[in-house]
């Protein structure tokens, strides 16, 4: 499927579907079945994941491809252990939730100035990044 918006022709290169009953003490099945998770508030006793681990999880993955693309752009190899530990926090404030996050993107060996291009390269174009750009509260570190 293609869309204009303004004036830029957008190819759908994937759409991830899935259906979610119960709400956060409920179940999430994706439409080709390899998603299928009981859903628990965070803190409850209950066994399933929550929203903000998803959200985390899919950040991080996302982001570590965003990464690539840097690393290929400046001629650099990405090393094979590196990590991305994504925090996601739901937050109460004026009586309204948000969400706030962290992410630590470990890059071994590494030259710190290059790391830090690769990671700011992936923090502009990672499409969740753009997404949370000016929504919430986001720190990048590198550890």
């Amino acid at each position: 499927m293609e869309t204009m918006d303004n004036n830029v022709t957008k190819k759908v290169l994937y759409t991830g579907k899935t259906r979610t009953s119960g709400g956060r003490e409920g179940h999430s099945i994706s439409s080709d079945g390899r998603l299928n998770l009981e859903l628990s508030s965070p803190g409850s006793t209950g066994n399933g994941t929550n929203p903000e681990q998803l959200f985390a999880a899919g950040w991080s993955a996302c982001f570590i491809g965003a990464m690539g693309i840097a690393a290929g752009k400046l001629k650099v190899s990405l090393p094979k252990d590196l990590a991305v530990d994504t925090e996601v926090d739901l937050v109460m404030a004026g009586g309204e939730y948000s969400l706030q996050a962290r992410m630590q993107i470990n890059l071994p060996d590494v030259d710190e100035k290059i790391a830090r291009q690769i990671v700011d390269q992936a923090h502009q174009t990672c499409p969740y990044s753009k997404a949370t750009r000016g929504n919430i509260s986001v720190e990048i570190t590198l550890v």
